[in-house]
């Protein structure tokens, strides 16, 4: 029981502090309301190419590409260290499309195939008890004699 009291002290302390927190939010929200009416949205044109002149100025300019060189530069430099003796080509080879399939339907394969191999089993029993009972009837036949089974 000692361990339960421990977890509802501890659950009860998050509850509060998460009441603090949610009262302090909503306390700030109501006094930053009036401030957020009163501010409008800024208009960023990024692709856009405005017709208006009052627009013009909101546009902003385009966006140069960054330098790279020195970033792939570096990679090569360390890239040169790695051993490539160790990579194993067999894991880099792609995987066959069905590959995911393939792998669902083994659990289920397995069990179908169980249960044909019983059903085979079965079958294989019970024509033998037929075999066995037809024996006994064509014994039984060849047993009586021949008035009693031949009527012509």
């Amino acid at each position: 029981m000692a361990d339960a009291d421990k977890e509802a002290i501890q659950r009860r302390e998050r509850l509060k502090a998460l009441r603090n927190k949610r009262s302090r939010h909503q306390e700030g929200k109501g006094s930053g309301e009036n401030e957020q009416e009163n501010v409008k949205p800024q208009l960023k044109f990024r692709s856009y190419n405005p017709q208006s002149e009052d627009f013009k100025e909101k546009k902003l300019p385009k966006a140069k590409p960054e330098d790279i060189e020195a970033q792939v530069s570096e990679q090569l430099e360390t890239g040169k260290d790695m051993d490539l003796g160790d990579v194993n080509l067999t894991n880099l080879a792609p995987r066959k499309v069905d590959w995911d399939l393939k792998r669902e339907l083994t659990n289920k394969m397995e069990k179908l195939e169980r249960r044909t191999q019983r059903a085979i089993v079965e079958l294989i029993r019970e024509r033998l008890k037929g075999d066995q009972l037809s024996e006994e009837v064509a014994d039984a036949i060849t047993s009586l004699p021949e008035e009693q089974y031949d009527s012509d």
